[in-house]
């Protein structure tokens, strides 16, 4: 068997290997081959050399063939590449910064368990210096190549871990991830991302960012890889304070099958993807492909949850990244790339007290996001894009700092919130850009996320990297017949049903989609209902462009149109109380669904508040308004 033209997935070569198809010495020399012809693109930091390279090769050829197996060296023979973060005895660290290096006496554990696995360790990699930043440009060793389009940012802080795969230097890799810098990389370059929970995998000999938050993280050509490289490495570790154990339910918290899987999905008002509608398009495309897998999508509030990632660069979590480099930045603050340097001394405005304020108000927004996941309506795990877009590098060097926070969008609340993560690939846009979607779910169920993606990749991806490495099919991977589409009712609501509101539960809890956010045609009234609670309006329809109310003038009314089932449907209009009911509504473009409608003798002391044009606008008046 030729491996020169062959793909280096786990998956693929532990088969070839166990077989005896192939050597450890023969995939030393592919690598060996395939590092010499990038040698242009600074992936590496420092790199094992090729004498070396073959030397491990030699130890592990040497073998007996029973110590081989998966039982023995599960990983035997694969070659691995390590963010230079990560300890490798033998080799300087360097975190992006040359006068921080040190030499490490000790490798770290997860690097330990890997060589005790069989692996063949190749090189370290570049990296966002002391890993700042999700861009892959903060490093004065050079910019790695992003794999389909060298103007365009690879995504960091583990850029040269995620090139290394994606080109197909190596099996698979390992980076780090406090902010997303073990997803946004991999969603930029077409391969698998896996964020475990916080503490699974040892931390023991990692440059800290941000101590309490940070995370080991694989990168892969797919989820069966990835899993793979995290049963070795998810092990409690003594030498790390931070290590936990996984509950004793987490390995049958598994999802074999999306048939009654409910997933949430951004609602229309929270998804921003800054004008790059190939993003949207492809963040709806993974939706419907897990929709036909027999899931159902649930529309959530996402303020608690974007409110939570504006604590990790505009909170006092920034003062994390100091403490963890706070003897070197005041010794030699000049060594540091200017804008790791402004955003690490930027911990200097917040106070003791604003730390301990912004830990109590992050209690309160786990309370708050805890509860999607629990309860009447909750969800399974959340489908999110992995960053909203992506940016050329002449880009984010005119606007580092803006573009940076607009790529951790989705990904910033993430180890705040104690939560895992699973990037999956979505497929190229149709100008040749890699995207990438994001499963998340609660802490431990990395088995259960890799289980949904191992088939939502193969839905949407032929390959994987950018060396058409096959996407492979398990049982169940292909999306399976959906069963015939249920009959549907668009429902247009107006008040205290809209996204966030106090009812929205009643919609989200009967697996309700939002499907817009639009407004009526004109010729309809909006009042304040006198005695609701929670609060509601009253919408009434005074005719289709006919003068009416206090304005004189015709007003059309901003609502949200959602799709349930016929079932639910009729289970929701019982739960309609007077004066309110449930008519037909005529929409800006002329369609008609039904909608909320008020009758005329609800009216009685009700305010026209026609003029806010909706309800929501309304209720932001009346919170502003001052109280006497």
């Amino acid at each position: 068997m030729k491996l020169h033209d062959q793909s280096l997935d786990v998956t693929a070569l532990r088969a070839a290997l166990a077989s005896g198809a192939v050597s450890a010495r023969d995939v030393v020399e592919v690598v060996i081959a395939r590092t010499g012809a990038r040698a242009d693109d600074p992936v590496w930091i420092s790199r094992e050399s090729d004498a070396a390279l073959r030397a491990r090769a030699a130890e592990l050829d040497r073998m007996p063939a029973a110590s081989r197996s998966a039982q023995g060296l599960p990983l035997f023979g694969v070659p691995f590449a390590v963010k230079d973060n990560i300890d490798v005895a033998g080799f300087p660290t360097t975190a992006g910064c040359s006068a921080y290096a040190y030499r490490p006496e000790t490798t770290a554990t997860a690097v330990r368990r890997l060589l005790d696995a069989g692996a063949i360790h190749v090189g370290k990699t570049n990296l966002d210096q002391f890993a700042t930043g999700l861009v892959g440009v903060r490093s004065p060793y050079g910019v790695p190549v992003n794999t389909f389009d060298p103007a365009y940012v690879p995504g960091g802080s583990s850029s040269g871990s995620a090139v290394a795969v994606a080109a197909g230097l190596v099996s698979f890799s390992l980076g780090t991830d406090t902010a997303g810098s073990g997803r946004v990389p991999a969603a930029f370059n077409n391969i698998v991302g896996l964020k475990p929970t916080r503490g699974l995998v040892s931390n023991h000999g990692t440059v800290p960012a941000c101590r309490s938050l940070d995370c080991i993280a694989v990168f892969a050509h797919n989820c069966l890889d990835a899993r793979a490289v995290l049963d070795v490495i998810a092990a409690p570790d003594p030498l790390d304070p931070w290590s936990r154990s996984a509950p004793a339910d987490a390995a049958g918290a598994t999802m074999p099958d999306a048939r009654g899987l409910r997933f949430g999905v951004l609602a229309a008002g929270d998804r921003e993807f800054f004008g790059d509608a190939r993003a949207a398009a492809s963040y709806e495309r993974a939706i419907d492909a897990l929709v036909a897998m027999g899931a159902a999508p649930v529309s959530f509030d996402y303020a608690p949850f974007a409110e939570a990632a504006a604590l990790l660069y505009h909170g006092p979590w920034v003062a994390e990244r100091y403490a963890a480099i706070r003897v070197f930045i005041e010794a030699q603050p000049q060594a540091l790339h200017p804008v790791t340097l402004q955003i690490t001394e930027g911990a200097r405005r917040f106070s003791a007290t604003d730390t301990f304020e912004a830990i109590y108000r992050l209690q309160e927004l786990r309370a708050t996001c805890g509860r999607l996941w629990r309860g009447e309506g909750a969800i399974d795990l959340m489908l999110l894009p992995t960053a909203p877009t992506i940016y050329r590098i002449d880009e984010v060097e005119a606007e580092p700092l803006l573009l940076n926070t607009r790529l951790g969008r989705y990904t910033n609340f993430v180890n705040l919130l104690d939560l895992s993560a699973l990037a999956v690939p979505a497929g190229l846009r149709d100008d040749g850009l890699p995207t990438g979607i994001t499963l998340v779910g609660e802490a431990f169920r990395e088995h259960a996320l890799l289980d949904i993606g191992v088939r939502l990749q193969a839905a949407l991806n032929a390959s994987s990297g950018a060396c058409g490495v096959p996407v492979p099919q398990v049982a169940g991977s292909a999306a399976p017949a959906p069963h015939p589409a249920p009959p549907t009712v668009s429902l247009a609501v107006v008040g205290a049903h809209l996204s966030g509101m106090p009812l929205n539960g009643q919609l989200t809890s009967r697996a309700a989609r939002l499907v817009a956010a639009t407004t009526t045609a004109p010729g309809y009234r909006l009042h304040a209902l006198p005695g609701t609670v929670p609060p509601r309006p009253g919408l009434v329809r005074t005719g289709a462009g006919v003068q009416g109310g206090t304005a004189g003038q015709a007003a059309s009314i901003a609502v949200e149109v959602w799709e349930l089932s016929v079932e639910a449907f009729g289970a929701f209009v019982a739960e309609v109380p007077p004066p309110l009911a449930i008519g037909t509504v005529t929409l800006a473009d002329g369609s008609e669904v039904k909608g909320f409608v008020c009758e005329p003798a609800g009216l009685e002391g009700a305010i026209d508040i026609s003029a806010f044009g909706g309800w929501r606008a309304y209720c932001e008046h009346v919170a502003r308004a001052p109280t006497r």
